[in-house]
């Protein structure tokens, strides 16, 4: 193949992929990547510790595309066109910048250490599930790269001359710029780089370790820093204006502040430079190993083929026929992004770091330690998801989440490589442990689970780490205005006690199902201190103050676009309002009856009052279908949410994807039932999209058999449920988690 039919055919593999039958064909890894969606189409196998995305978020001019100047959180934004490097170890879907870290570019000509001057705009860029390629307009380079677990290997194809490798220690997502690294061999570095200060917690630090090799001997290679400035009488440092200082004599480690290391090659056309690194978050003897267990030597198509074929075992668990071609791919797309988060944390020797601590735990034999735990999105339906089509890795999530409670004290929140963040508010650990428990998940240690939950919904607020302001809570039933969240976001009274509510709720039910009567009585009477925050003037929620007046003045549409209020976090009264999920009937009641509940409802939706893009409000369409008759608003608005906001275009996420949220949602939408109050084994009916699915359930927690879902009569339009039968018999819209795997058949006919 000549040099011009091989770049126009990688023009024309942009953003497509083969829909031959494979689940993974059906994965477009660009879905997500730009209005917010924080995904990227990097290089990662399911819940893999190693990720490898393209990082286009750093560019010349910094005004740009600075990542604190325009909040960028995500290493990729679909519309931006400058490349940098591949960085390594990065966040799907989150809100806030972290990671993103250990930049590994490739350039030819010149050596050039400054990013804002090595940069390269890139065409001819594909993706698919485990892979990602481009094209450096600047330099005419083919990069690529693919992952396993806990390692990265890439293939850079130059043309003839002077090519280099550059590992930018400097740069990157997360807030910290300092870092080590030292020269082991002609064709081996090793270092740790400093992380942390996720949403700004200036706290929340840690080092990621690595070792990087190449498969032949550089010709020259060296270290770089950027040097200080001295201006004015002052002396004071002008990061814009340093230069950066190559160390081309020099061979033992350096540390500081923006800092890297190159390698310079002489090739010939076509001529390719591979690249493995190994990370981990224990040691560089760690990261070497990883290296060494998972790759055997440097084979970038064995690696990336093996890569395929886990993610299309992960994938396949589920198969879907009939729908559309596009709703396939939004699909089989959500599936992939669901299984990024939580991910893997310790090495292949089972070492990782143990919570909040700074010592090393060990896993058992045939576990794993999970992290990035984040809670307050994941608990509501992404948890569920796991439970049902991935038990045996939500198993060891909960493991990991009752580990985390014996080395540091506390549950999670929002959990990230063994740091407590705070990021959100409530006590999300609590549904997600509830609902496993309930739905069978029984392999790990449930008493000292409840000891951690009573630890947390019982313990005065100036000690309690997960509740703050539980003093009021407990003694009130609510919490007033005038208490900040620990996440620095502001005063968001009414959001922590609804939050605290719905836990509270769950942990009676797992209270009840232990035995412990009086503690379940007790939390579901917690549960119900949502009515002190009903307003009958407004209809809404409605923050109180200190001295127990409702707030004056009061404008229940402030909030929305995550525009600051008090009392709420990112949304308005009118996307709390009906969160009451464990309550619904009593809800109603306050609001005047079913039928002022179900106006009062619709009227959110028709008024453009609903956010699809973030979670407070997520679950509002399945309420419609707790009152008989009304089940198909619910079809009517899941329909309409899906085909609105779930496209095949880098924009098809509706906002934040929140480490697979958005797209837990839409796959539960999609086959035909959710999970909408967490912590409660059941879940609501609605009309799914194929016109079939078959879940492949673990024999090991559901028995033999598959789940198999399937759609008669019309599937197009407006066609509405007439019946529903689970396991042969009529059914209602709600049905139990036990009935679901133990019928095997959930059949819906439309009208």
């Amino acid at each position: 193949m000549n040099k011009f039919t091989f770049v126009l055919s990688l023009m024309l593999a942009v953003n497509t992929f083969s829909l031959a039958g494979k689940s993974i064909d059906y994965v477009n890894p660009f879905i997500g990547t730009t209005n917010f969606g924080t995904t990227n189409p990097g290089a990662v196998l399911p819940n893999g510790l190693m990720s490898v995305s393209p990082f286009n978020v750093m560019g010349s001019d910094l005004n740009v595309y600075d990542k604190d100047s325009r909040w960028w959180s995500t290493p990729y934004e679909y519309h931006n066109k400058f490349f940098t490097g591949y960085s390594h170890v990065n966040l799907s879907g989150v809100g806030c910048p972290d990671l993103g870290s250990l930049l590994l570019m490739a350039t030819s000509g010149n050596l050039e250490t400054d990013y804002r001057l090595y940069g390269s705009e890139y065409t001819g860029e594909t993706a698919s599930p485990g892979y990602y390629s481009n094209i450096l307009s600047k330099y005419d380079i083919r990069t690529e790269v693919t992952a396993t677990t806990r390692s990265s290997i890439a293939r850079f194809t130059f043309p003839e001359g002077r090519g280099n490798i550059l590992m930018n220690l400097g740069e990157g997502l997360t807030n910290e710029s300092g870092a080590m690294v030292r020269k082991v061999s002609e064709t081996e570095i090793e270092g740790v780089k400093l992380l942390g200060t996720f949403c700004y917690n200036p706290q929340a630090v840690f080092p990621i370790y690595f070792v990087m090799r190449v498969d032949r001997k550089p010709s020259e290679s060296g270290y770089w820093k950027k040097q200080r400035k001295m201006t004015g009488v002052e002396a004071q440092w002008s990061p814009d204006n340093g230069r950066y200082k190559i160390y081309g004599n020099y061979h033992k480690e350096m540390a500081g502040d923006d800092i890297g290391y190159f390698m310079s090659f002489d090739l010939d056309e076509g001529e390719a430079v591979q690249v493995q690194i190994g990370v981990s978050f224990v040691s560089t003897e760690n990261a070497r190993l990883n290296l060494e267990t998972e790759q055997d030597g440097f084979n970038f198509e064995k690696v990336r083929a093996d890569a395929e074929d886990v993610w299309e075992k992960e994938l396949s668990k589920i198969t879907v026929t009939g729908g559309t071609e596009k709703q396939k791919t939004v699909f089989y797309t959500a599936l992939y992004h669901t299984l990024i988060h939580p991910n893997i944390l310790n090495d292949v020797n089972g070492e990782y770091p143990m919570m909040e601590c700074g010592k090393i735990g060990k896993t058992e034999s045939g576990h794993n330690r999970y992290t990035v735990f984040s809670l307050w999105d994941t608990y509501r339906n992404l948890h569920q998801l796991m439970t049902l089509i991935y038990p045996e890795k939500q198993t060891d999530m909960l493991r990991s989440m009752v580990d985390i409670y014996r080395e540091w004290g506390w549950m999670p929140k929002w959990e990230l490589y063994g740091r407590e963040t705070f990021t959100m508010e409530g006590d999300p650990s609590i549904p997600v442990i509830t609902d496993s428990w309930l739905k069978g998940l029984r392999d790990f240690d449930i008493e000292t689970a409840y000891e951690a939950m009573l630890k947390s919904a019982t313990t005065p607020g100036p000690e309690n780490k997960m509740r703050p302001d539980n003093d009021p809570y407990m003694e009130k039933g609510y919490v007033p205005l005038g208490m900040y969240s620990k996440d620095l976001s502001g005063d968001n009274s009414v959001s922590h006690a609804l939050e605290y509510y719905i836990a509270d709720y769950a942990l009676s039910l797992l209270a009840a199902d232990l035995g412990n009567d009086s503690d379940a009585e007790l939390f579901r009477k917690r549960s119900m201190g949502y009515r002190n925050y009903y307003c009958k003037e407004y209809g809404t929620f409605r923050p109180i103050t200190s001295d127990g007046n409702f707030l004056e003045p009061f404008d229940p549409e402030q909030g929305a676009n995550f525009e600051p209020v008090p009392g709420f976090h990112e949304g308005s009264a009118w996307n709390y309002t009906f969160y009451v999920p464990h309550d619904v009937y009593g809800l109603a009641e306050l609001m005047g009856g079913r039928k002022a509940f179900v106006k009062k409802l619709q009227m959110v939706f028709d008024k453009g009052l609903y956010d699809p893009s973030n979670e407070p409000d997520i679950a509002y369409p399945y309420l419609f279908s707790y009152f008989k008759g009304e089940e198909w608003r619910t079809q009517k608005e899941v329909r309409r949410l899906l085909e609105t906001y779930y496209t095949t275009m880098p924009d098809g996420i509706p906002g934040n994807d929140d480490t697979g949220t958005m797209s837990a949602w839409a796959i539960f939408s999609m086959m035909g039932f959710y999970p909408d109050c967490p912590g409660s084994p059941y879940y609501t009916l609605t009309a799914p999209v194929f016109d079939s699915i078959e879940i492949d359930l673990n024999p090991e927690f559901y028995g033999s058999g598959p789940l198999k879902i399937t759609v008669s009569g019309q599937k197009d339009g407006d066609g509405y449920i007439s019946e529903i039968r689970l396991g042969g018999r009529k059914t209602d819209y709600r049905i139990s988690h036990d009935r679901l795997v133990n019928g095997k058949t959930l059949d819906f006919k439309l009208k």
